[in-house]
This record gives structure tokens, sequence and C-alpha cells, in this order.
């Protein structure tokens, strides 16, 4: 498992660990056995139960395949619409606790869903997958061609937190906030502030922390002048605002 650098819409680079090869495979194998038992379904209710097969025997070979090809279609695209729904991920992607993410930050788009899709014919269902598998291998990043055409990456949601590498904060049952325009922010805003403040301390860059608490006053539209405490100060108190106007327990 290797690390990515994803760059975000914020300018922001967060690393993440590339999902392994084995749990593509094992989301792979849950997907195929949720399509199984699409085919088995459809099977006891048009063949065993509506006798569609009687029907077929009396049709030309290209009507009875085009009726095959639409009772089985929502296989077809099974694995397509479940990432565009579902942000990234499958039934089997979602189990596996893996998604896939644009690596240049942004939310991938339904082409670069379907170019992932269309590659599958290539990648997957032809030579067994071993040219998927192959890709895989031999990529920095883990990737497929598919993910190489849309420019993404699998990534692994898997991760030992605890409360320093969230947004939770322990707050004092006293603590009175300061800066109630922390509710603009979101969830996501508050994470990448979080990381980046601590990462930022532990090698005392403070570029870092001035354009972090910049980009913070910017986003609140706060004005610096009327702020007479220090930038480390400043951001440390952001977090716990949130946390106290959200009430969110992550």
């Amino acid at each position: 498992m290797s690390l990515i650098a994803i760059n975000t819409s914020q300018n922001v680079n967060i690393n993440f660990n590339t999902a392994s090869i084995g749990e593509r495979i094992v989301a792979f194998f849950i997907d195929l056995l949720i399509k199984a038992a699409y085919l088995l379904v459809i099977y006891f209710v048009f063949f065993r139960i509506l006798s569609l097969g009687r029907v077929l025997d009396q049709l030309d070979n290209w009507s009875s395949t085009a009726i095959i090809i639409i009772i089985t279609f929502p296989i077809h695209i099974y694995t397509l619409v479940c990432e565009s729904l579902m942000e990234g991920q499958t039934f089997g992607k979602k189990l596996m606790k893996i998604k896939v993410v644009k690596i240049d930050g942004f939310q991938a788009s339904f082409g670069d869903y379907l170019m992932r899709w269309f590659f599958r014919l290539i990648d997957i269902f032809s030579n067994s997958g071993i040219i998927g598998l192959l890709s895989m291998i031999v990529s920095k990043n883990n990737q497929r061609l598919g993910d190489m055409a849309s420019g993404t990456a699998v990534i692994s949601l898997k991760s030992h937190v605890n409360i320093s590498h969230t947004i939770l904060e322990n707050l004092k049952e006293d603590y009175k906030p300061v800066f109630p325009q922390v509710i603009a922010l979101s969830d996501n805003d508050m994470r990448i502030i979080k990381e980046n403040y601590q990462m930022a301390l532990k090698i005392d860059d403070r570029q870092v922390i001035s354009r972090l608490s910049n980009k913070i006053k910017e986003i609140l539209k706060l004005e610096s002048d009327s702020i007479k405490i220090t930038e480390r100060q400043f951001i440390n108190i952001i977090i716990k605002d949130y946390n106290f106007y959200t009430g969110k327990d992550f």
C-alpha cells in the first residue's frame, strides 16, 4: 500500500493510502456476486415463471439476443451507475471501504466514470484481467489503464485515527465561542484546516500557518486588524468554535 498526494480544490495536498490490489479484487468479486444474484432472480422470474425461453425459441437470433441484452442490461452498466450515484463507490467498494477519486482533487465527473467503465473491456474482460492486474502492479498508484486514462485512483478510506486526526476537539463545559462565522465552513474545510495546521506545527512552518490563517480570515470575511491574537491562537479558536457550533461527533 502506497501513499498518494491529492491536491484539493483549496490547493492543499492531502495524503491518502491507495487501495491495495487485494482490496480491489475482493471488491470486484463482491460486485460479481451481486450481479450473479441478479441473474439468478432474472432466470427464475423470466424463464421459470414467465417461460421466456419458449418465446425466445420462436424468435430469430437477432431478436432473442436483443431481448437477452435488455434484461441483462443492469449488469453491464452496474459499475458505471453505482460509481456515478455513490461518488466513486460500488457496493463492493463500499464494503471494502475504498473509493475512486480524481488525482487533481476535483470531484470525478460522469465522464471520468464512463472512461473507467469503458476501459474495463481492456483491463478486466480481455485476457482474464491480466492487463488490469499488470498495470496496477507496475503503476505507481496501483492504477489500471482506466484510472490512468481518466486521471483517477482508488484510495482506501480505512484509517486508524484518534481525536487529534479528526475535527473533533475536547471542549470544556464553560467554553465560550469567539467566531460564530465558522458555521460557514464545512466538515471537509475543517479537516483540511486541522490536518495542515497540525503538520505545520510539527515542523514549525510559520509560512504555512500564516497562509492558513489568512485564508480562514478571507473565507469568513474577518478583518485582520480586529483580531488581537496570534495566528496560532486564532486557528486553535477557529477549530474549537466549529466544534462548539456544530456539535458533531466524528
